[in-house]
């Protein structure tokens, strides 16, 4: 078994896809298929299923995914401690960031560290938190950015920014002229809310919770896993929603929402490392260049 038959591996098991996962390598399909085909006559174990024109892992297959993604990660981790020694002239900084922090906070951050060290490669990868926070406990990020949480103990967790959430709701809806008081009116909503795992979702149910409103007892006619649907819904007139006010600020001030009066707690952008892994170079960089909240 060799690196590049993991890598192989992994790509073509990420993908259910020969095509696209030789696409992705660079390779042709023919050289992608023989690394699969001889990882599985070595080891007398079939790792794909071939179902139609389409390809699923096996149970064995899953199982090795689990441990290839690991051993390239530690790779990785080798080949950077080596690139580091060469100072921040070239290298590379993986990062995952949830939904708000990647789409409204990193693009201006990175954009800043680009400038101050252009040799280093920046990839960015979109989740929700608990996806994001996935990640770098697998070490295919070496930070992760997420709202608030980070309550694992694998991972360090040091606040980055502060973002403040607020309560927006349709022009027409009966909160622009009375804002709900009580938690009968809370519940009511109706609500559009993003999907269990958000950190937006995580924030606003301990907001509840701390009322003595359990999240069962909202009325939540839509979920989505995007900012961008939650405010297109409210400006559509679906219902009420808690979100970053980066999200949705420009549509305040286009008058097609409408703010609440009613304060919502403020969060804090956490940067996620892994305890035990090595702390590249690129990565203290951008936590240096961020600072503390």
């Amino acid at each position: 078994m060799t690196l590049e038959q993991l890598r192989i591996f992994v790509a073509v098991a990420e993908r259910e896809h020969l095509t696209k996962a030789a696409q992705a390598l660079n390779l042709t399909q023919s050289a992608t298929s023989a690394a699969i085909a001889t990882l599985e006559a070595t080891h007398a174990t079939r790792l794909f299923d071939r179902i139609g024109r389409r390809i699923a892992l096996t149970e064995a297959g899953r199982l090795l995914l689990v441990e290839a993604r690991a051993v390239l990660a530690r790779v990785a981790a080798a080949e950077q401690v080596l690139v580091d020694l060469s100072g921040l002239t070239r290298g590379r900084l993986a990062l995952a960031g949830s939904q708000t922090v990647a789409n409204y906070w990193l693009p201006e951050i990175v954009q800043r560290y680009r400038a101050l060290y252009p040799g280093i490669e920046v990839r960015i990868e979109i989740g929700n938190s608990d996806e994001v926070a996935a990640r770098v406990r697998d070490g295919a990020a070496d930070l992760g950015i997420v709202e608030g949480g980070g309550e694992d103990g694998a991972l360090a967790a040091r606040p980055v920014a502060e973002d403040e959430m607020v309560l927006v709701a349709p022009v027409v809806h009966p909160w622009t002229w009375k804002p709900p008081r009580t938690a009968e009116a809370l519940g009511a909503g109706p609500w559009v809310l993003r999907e269990p795992g958000s950190g937006t979702r995580a924030i606003f149910e301990a907001y509840l919770a701390a009322r003595g409103l359990a999240p069962g007892a909202l009325n939540i006619v839509l979920e989505y896993p995007s900012n961008e649907a939650i405010r297109a819904a409210v400006e559509a007139g679906s219902g009420a929603t808690v979100i970053s006010r980066r999200v949705v600020d420009s549509a305040i001030r286009a008058g097609t929402m409408a703010l609440i009066d009613l304060p919502m707690p403020s969060r804090r952008f956490i940067a996620l490392n892994h305890r035990e892994r090595y702390m590249t170079r690129a990565a203290q960089a951008f936590l240096d260049l961020v600072g503390p909240a």
